[in-house]
C-alpha cells in the first residue's frame, strides 16, 4: 500500500482485509497511474493548465460556468471546508442537493481537499441520512437550503455530525458567502495517494441495510479510462445530459466524471422527468444522454415537438433494456441505445458495447480493462449458452465499509454481482434476472426488506412482504402483501394511508404502488418469509391481467 495522505484514517482502518479484496487488473496502458494522485487535478486542473479554461463546462437552467469558473468554485469550497471548518484529509463529507453545477463543484472540492464524498439523494428522509452519518462517522455536510428540513432532523439524532453548511438561502453564513473570502480562489490539491479513498457510494442493499462501497482516486479515473474512453468515446465538443442523481454512481460518472475527463460539457438539470429531459436536450443541444430504459420508453411518445437532432449517443443502465424499447428508439431517432450494466461496487459500467458492436437484446461485451464470466453456484465457469451468476473483475471492484457481506460479493477474487446472465459464443452477455431480492423500478434500486420495515412501523400492519411485480412502464413496481391487525379495514382508504406512511418514512420513490391485503403470508417451517412465492404470485396475477 502507498503511504496515505489521510490524517483521519477511518476509511483505511475499515477497509476489508486485503485477502477479501477482488483481484484488480491494470493491463491497459490507460490504467497505469502514478502512486501519488489526486483525481481532481486530472479531471479539472489540467484543463486550466493547457488553456481550456474558457470553454463551457457546467450548464444549468440558470447559468453556465466555464472550466475556469468551475475550478475557482471548487477551490473556494475546498478552502471553506479546510480553513473555516477544519476538514483534514480523510474526513467524510455528506452532500445533499439536486443535480446542479454547485453539487458537482462540492463533489470535486471535497476530493481535491483530500476528503471523502458521500452523496445522498434529495428524496432521502432523516432515517436514511442518519444511517449513512452513523455508518461512515460523518462530521461535515454540505446541503442545499431547500432540503434543510430532513437534514436538521438528522443532525438532531446524529452523534457524529458537527457542521452543516447550506447554500442557496442567501444567509450570512451560507456556503456562497463563505466562498467569497479573499485568498480563497486558489487551493493546492491534497497530495493524496492513488489508493486513498475519495468516495463512499451507498447501495440500497438486499437486506434493507445499505452497504458503503469505498472507491480510490485511481478508481475515479479508471472508470473514465475504461468505459469512458473505449466504449463511450466522447470528445471535447460533446454535451452530456441525463436524469440519474449524482448520488448514484451511474449519474456521477455519466454527468460529471466522463465529461470532465473528455474536456466536454455537463448539463445538470435539477429535475429531469421525460418532458424536461427532452426540453433540456433541445434547449442545450445535448449530444450524449444517460438515463434508464423507463425514460426512453416514456420519451418515445413525446418526441414530436422536441428537436433532439443534436443527440448522437444514448446510454441506458439501471435496469435491463427491453429489445422493444431499443427497436422503437432506433426507429424513431436513428440512434442505437448503448445498454450497459454497472454496480455501485464497481463504480460504473463494466459490460457494454460501442454503437458499432451492439447486438440487440444483449447488454454487450465486457468493457476493455475488465474480464467477465458466468459461473455456477460453486463458482465454476460455465460455457457459452448456460445461465448462471455473473462474475467480473478489472481496475475497479468491491471494498465494503466494515461489512461482513464483502465475502458474499467477492468470491475467489471475482466480484459476483447478484445478476443472472447468459453468455453466447461471441462473448455477448444477455441479462436474465436479479439473483437477489432487489426491486429495480424505473432505474431505482429498492430493497424490499426496507419497505417492509417502513410498513411494519404503522400500527395497522401485522405482517407484510414486499416484492417486485412486473410492470410494462417501469419494468417492476413495488408490491406489498399486507396482513392487517384486527379492527382495520382492507380497503382503498387503508391502501392510501399505508402508501403515504411509507413516503413519509423513507424516500417517496420506494413506496408500494400496489398493495394486496391477505390473511396469511407464505413462510418456511422456521418462520422465514418466502419472497420467491410472493414473486410467483405477483407474476401470475400479472399474466392473468394481460390475458384478460
Amino acid at each position: 500500500m502507498i503511504c496515505s495522505a489521510h490524517i483521519d484514517t477511518f476509511t483505511r482502518d475499515f477497509l476489508p482485509p486485503a485477502a477479501q479484496w477482488p483481484d484488480f487488473m491494470f493491463g491497459l496502458p490507460d490504467l497505469k497511474y502514478p502512486d501519488r494522485l489526486n483525481c481532481v487535478s486530472e479531471l479539472l486542473d489540467r484543463w486550466i493548465a493547457i488553456g481550456h479554461g474558457e470553454r463551457p463546462c457546467a450548464i444549468s437552467s440558470a447559468e453556465t460556468w466555464s472550466y475556469a469558473q468551475l475550478a475557482e468554485k471548487v477551490n473556494r469550497i475546498a478552502n471553506v471546508l479546510t480553513r473555516d471548518f477544519g476538514l483534514v484529509p480523510g474526513n467524510r463529507v455528506l452532500l445533499r442537493a439536486p443535480n446542479s453545477p454547485m453539487m458537482a463543484a462540492a463533489y470535486l472540492a471535497v476530493m481535491k481537499a483530500g476528503g471523502v464524498v458521500i452523496g445522498t439523494m434529495p428524496l432521502l428522509r432523516a432515517k436514511e441520512l442518519i444511517y449513512a452519518l452513523t455508518k461512515a462517522k460523518i462530521k461535515f455536510a454540505l446541503c442545499e437550503a431547500q432540503l434543510a428540513g430532513e437534514m436538521e432532523k438528522a443532525r438532531t439524532a446524529s452523534n457524529d455530525l458537527k457542521h452543516i453548511v447550506y447554500w442557496g438561502d442567501g444567509a450570512a453564513q451560507s456556503l456562497e458567502a463563505l466562498m467569497q473570502k479573499s485568498g480563497y480562489e486558489d487551493f493546492t490539491p491534497c497530495d493524496t495517494a492513488a489508493d486513498d479513498v475519495c468516495l463512499i457510494g451507498f447501495t440500497s442493499g438486499t437486506t434493507g441495510e445499505p452497504k458503503g462501497t469505498m472507491h480510490f482516486h485511481r478508481d475515479i479515473l479508471a472508470t473514465c479510462d475504461s468505459y469512458g474512453r473505449h466504449v463511450l468515446r466522447a470528445g471535447p465538443d460533446d454535451r452530456f445530459i441525463g436524469s440519474p442523481p449524482l448520488a448514484f454512481t451511474f449519474g456521477l460518472g455519466g454527468l460529471v466524471l466522463f465529461p470532465l475527463r473528455a474536456g466536454a460539457t455537463m448539463i445538470l438539470l435539477e429535475k429531469a422527468p421525460p418532458d424536461e429531459l427532452l426540453a433540456g436536450i433541445a434547449r442545450h443541444r445535448a449530444t450524449i444522454c444517460f438515463t434508464a430504459p423507463t425514460a426512453y420508453r416514456a420519451m418515445l411518445g413525446k418526441l414530436p415537438g422536441h428537436d433532439i437532432s443534436s443527440l448522437r449517443k444514448c446510454i441506458s443502465a439501471g435496469e435491463a433494456l427491453p429489445q422493444a424499447t431499443f427497436d422503437a428508439w432506433l426507429a424513431a431517432t436513428g440512434i442505437k441505445i448503448m445498454d450497459g450494466i454497472g454496480a455501485t461496487e464497481m463504480l460504473h459500467i463494466f459490460i457494454g458495447s460501442p454503437e458499432d458492436e451492439i447486438r440487440a437484446g444483449s447488454t454487450g461485451r465486457v468493457v476493455p480493462g475488465y474480464e467477465a464470466m458466468v459461473i455456477d453456484d460453486e463458482g465454476r465457469e460455465m460455457p457459452p449458452g448456460i445461465v448462471g451468476r455473473l462474475a467480473v473483475r478489472g481496475p475497479t471492484g468491491c471494498r465494503y465499509l466494515a461489512d461482513v457481506r464483502q465475502c458474499v460479493y467477492v468470491q475467489s477474487g471475482w466480484n459476483v454481482t447478484g445478476d443472472t446472465y447468459l453468455m453466447d459464443k461471441d462473448r455477448y452477455f444477455f441479462y436474465q434476472a436479479r439473483s437477489d431480492d432487489m426491486i429495480i423500478s424505473a432505474g431505482y434500486n429498492i430493497a424490499g426488506p426496507e419497505v417492509e420495515s417502513a410498513l411494519l412501523m404503522h400500527p395497522a400492519v401485522a405482517e407484510c412482504g414486499v416484492v417486485g411485480a412486473p410492470d410494462e412502464e417501469r419494468g417492476q413496481i413495488v408490491k406489498a402483501y399486507v396482513v392487517l391487525r384486527a379492527g382495520h379495514n382492507p380497503d382503498s382508504a387503508m391502501t392510501r394511508t399505508l402508501q403515504e406512511h411509507v413516503k413519509e418514512t423513507i424516500a417517496p420513490y420506494k413506496y408500494p404502488r400496489a398493495i394486496e391485503f391477505v390473511t396469511v403470508l407464505p413462510r418456511t417451517q422456521t418462520g422465514k418469509l418466502q419472497r420467491f412465492e410472493l414473486r410467483r404470485i405477483a407474476a401470475e396475477n400479472n399474466s392473468r391481467k394481460i390475458a384478460s
